[in-house]
């Protein structure tokens, strides 16, 4: 796992989870976003920064992926830093491991929290409005009901004796929400943690449509659309919308809420997460 820290020890710390796409792991997500993080350490210079990365506890063999070209794949598939969170039963839609995924995540809130946000990306950003959902007061209590009403899981043994406090932003890049009923838990009641969505016009593997739907499980809610695919945008347009809103969220107003205005669906794909 990755884990950079800036270098003054006077200034209050500030930590932020760090979660990375399907097939990524936690150094190659930390590779993708220099220029993010960069940028969040020149916004704050009030705040000593920590940024973690972990990776998923399952491992994926590129050679095994339906939708890869193997024709690029690398020397040893088998032995890729390739990972998830989750896999996806194609027959019932489940996420399978997904109780492996959380506590891989328990473990780093904590030994290395507490964390004042998450930023994740595709399976990453839903991972993360499901951790800031977890970490809410009374959300045991709406797993438990989803449970005995409509067969639900249960709330996550790993995050069930944590003590963490609720996260004060996530930010979620072509996140999701999970549509079966089965995790109703996350979502309804809505998440209440501040968000922003920042999706890409042409994102084939999570159109804007399932974007929008996870937008819609959460109370407040923004987003920030870039005119790209599917990937964290490094220009600065962009790294503005994700710095005023931890700012915001940082001076208590994250529970502002923006109108936003929606383009057409662009399409969507059955991927594997």
């Amino acid at each position: 796992m990755a884990t950079t820290t800036s270098p003054d020890s006077k200034k209050p710390d500030l930590k932020i989870l760090m979660l990375h796409g399907f097939t990524q792991s936690g150094d190659t997500f930390h590779a993708k976003t220099r220029a993010l993080e960069k940028y969040i350490r020149k916004l704050l210079p009030t705040y000593t920064l920590h940024f973690s990365y972990p990776s998923g506890p399952h491992h994926l063999n590129l050679a095994e992926m339906p939708y890869v070209d193997k024709a690029n794949l690398p020397p040893r598939p088998e032995e890729a830093d390739t990972w998830a969170w989750w896999r996806k039963d194609d027959d019932t839609q489940e996420y399978r491991g997904l109780d492996g995924g959380f506590a891989r995540i328990a473990e780093t809130l904590r030994t290395e929290g507490p964390f004042a946000g998450v930023i994740g990306f595709s399976q990453g950003a839903a991972a993360a409005t499901m951790v800031a959902s977890l970490l809410e007061p009374k959300r045991k209590e709406a797993f438990k009901k989803k449970e005995k009403e409509q067969g639900g899981i249960p709330y996550p043994a790993s995050f069930d004796a944590l003590e963490h406090p609720e996260l004060q932003f996530c930010v979620a890049y072509s996140g999701f929400a999970a549509p079966q009923s089965m995790y109703e838990g996350f979502y309804n009641p809505r998440i209440s943690t501040p968000t922003l969505h920042v999706l890409g016009s042409l994102d084939t593997l999570v159109g804007e449509e399932r974007s929008r739907t996870l937008m819609e499980r959460c109370d407040h809610a923004r987003s920030l659309i870039h005119p790209g695919g599917h990937f964290v945008p490094s220009q600065r347009t962009y790294l503005d919308g994700v710095g005023t809103f931890i700012q915001d969220c940082l001076n208590g107003n994250g529970k502002k809420t923006n109108e936003s205005d929606w383009e057409d669906d662009v399409g969507d794909m059955n991927v594997p997460f």
